[in-house]
C-alpha cells in the first residue's frame, strides 16, 4: 500500500525506509525519519573515489561527509541497519559524461562492484531543530522541495571537481535571524550555519522566484531570503567532471539514515588524518 507524506511523517527511519524500498513511496523526504540524519548521495567509480573523497573534506560546508562504502558493497553498515544503497532511495539521477540521463526509482540493474558510494550530511536536519523552536518552514508546509540555486561561490577544486557552490533558500522571520544562526551552527554535518542572507543576488542568484532545482518558495512579510550550502553541490561538480558515469539522489529525496540527528561521526576525523597522509607522500 502506497503511504501518504502525513502518514510516513509519524514513522521512525527503518519503517520510511520500507516504504521507499517497495516504492510505496516516491517523494521528497524533508520531515521525516523521526530526528535521523537524511544524507545526499553520490556513486561512483572507484577511480574517481580519492578526488571526490578529497573535493568533500576541502568543500565541508556543502559536502560534509557522513559515510563511504567499501568498493563495490551497496550495504553501508555505518549508516545504519540494512540499508541498500541501491534501493533505499525514493528517487536517484543517472549521469553519464556529465549529462542527466535518466532518473529512476532503484538502481539494482546499475550497480557495479567498482562503484563507491558516498554520503553527505543534509539541512533537513537543521530543519527540524528550526521547527522544534516554533520556526515555521513553508517548503515543509505546503508540502515542497526547498527552492536551490547555482550560487557565484566557487569551491575548493580537488581533481577534477569543481565548480560553484549551490545554496538552497528558506524565508525567515527578521528578527529570528540571530537563533536559526545559533541552532544551525550545532549542526556541522548538515550544513551548519548560513552562509548569506538578504540580497540574492550578492551571491550570483537572479531571480528568487526561479530556482534551479526545488520549488519556488513564497517569502512573506518582515521576512529574509537566508540560504544555507547545499548538498546538490557535488552534482554540480560531478557534471563539470564529465565521469563515464555517476549516480547520486534526485534533490529533496534523500537516504534516511539510522543516526541520530546531533550524533557526531568520527570517520570523518579518520578519513582527513588518511587523505592529509596520502597528500603528504
Amino acid at each position: 500500500m502506497k503511504g501518504s507524506f502525513n502518514e510516513l511523517m509519524s514513522l521512525d527511519a527503518a519503517k520510511v525506509r520500507d516504504h521507499i524500498r517497495t516504492c510505496a513511496y516516491r517523494s521528497h523526504t524533508a520531515g521525516l525519519g523521526q530526528g535521523k540524519l537524511q544524507a545526499n548521495l553520490a556513486i561512483l567509480p572507484e577511480a574517481f573515489a580519492l578526488d571526490f573523497m578529497r573535493f568533500c573534506l576541502r568543500n565541508p560546508k556543502p559536502c560534509p561527509l557522513v559515510g563511504v562504502s567499501d568498493t563495490g558493497d551497496p550495504k553501508v553498515s555505518t549508516l545504519g541497519r540494512d540499508i541498500d544503497i541501491r534501493t533505499d532511495v525514493p528517487a536517484y539521477n543517472v549521469y553519464e559524461n556529465g549529462v542527466l540521463v535518466d532518473s529512476r526509482f532503484d538502481i539494482v540493474d546499475l550497480w557495479d562492484d567498482e562503484f563507491v558510494a558516498f554520503a553527505l550530511g543534509c539541512s533537513f536536519t537543521f530543519e527540524r531543530a528550526l521547527m522544534a523552536t516554533g520556526i515555521t518552514l513553508w517548503h515543509i508546509d505546503n508540502n515542497k522541495t526547498v527552492p536551490m540555486y547555482r550560487s557565484n561561490i566557487n569551491t575548493v577544486a580537488a581533481g577534477p571537481f569543481k565548480g560553484p557552490m549551490v545554496v538552497s533558500m528558506r524565508a525567515i522571520d527578521r528578527d529570528r535571524l540571530p537563533q536559526v544562526s545559533r541552532i544551525c551552527k550545532q549542526f556541522p554535518m548538515a550544513h551548519g550555519s548560513p552562509l548569506h542572507w538578504g540580497d540574492p543576488g550578492e551571491i550570483g542568484i537572479d531571480d528568487i522566484g526561479l530556482p534551479d532545482w526545488g520549488d519556488a518558495s513564497s517569502i512573506g512579510e518582515g521576512q529574509v531570503p537566508v540560504f544555507w550550502a547545499c548538498g546538490v553541490t557535488p552534482q554540480v561538480a560531478i557534471e563539470r567532471a564529465l565521469l563515464p558515469i555517476c549516480i547520486t539522489h534526485k534533490p529533496g529525496h534523500m537516504l534516511i539514515t539510522d543516526i541520530d540527528d546531533d550524533a557526531e561521526i568520527p570517520v570523518v576525523r579518520s578519513m582527513d588524518l588518511q587523505i592529509q597522509s596520502q597528500d603528504e607522500d
